[in-house]
């Protein structure tokens, strides 16, 4: 179920890294979370956190269009769930 959770996380930041229309540091932060999601050396709950912090630090940018930061928060919110399961 989490891995479930986490693909649908990958093609909502997919879908950002390939929008020419989002800055380039957003889309290197989405860039830099779907690594972390797709590593399996950790467990989904901490791959969830680590990707939550990039992305909620990417959040905050007053340059993000707002479509964007719409995905980033549907992908927070997924992520969150993943990570309560700790």
């Amino acid at each position: 179920m989490s891995e479930d959770k986490i693909q649908h996380v990958i093609v909502i930041l997919q879908s950002i890294v390939e929008d020419r229309g989002i800055p380039r540091n957003i889309r290197r932060a989405a860039s830099e979370a779907i690594k972390l999601l797709e590593s399996k050396s950790y467990t989904p709950a901490v791959r969830a956190a680590n990707a939550l912090s990039i992305l909620d630090e990417c959040s905050q940018d007053t340059n993000m269009p707002l479509f964007a930061r719409t995905k980033i928060w549907k992908a927070v919110t997924y992520l969150e769930q993943i990570r309560d399961l700790m």
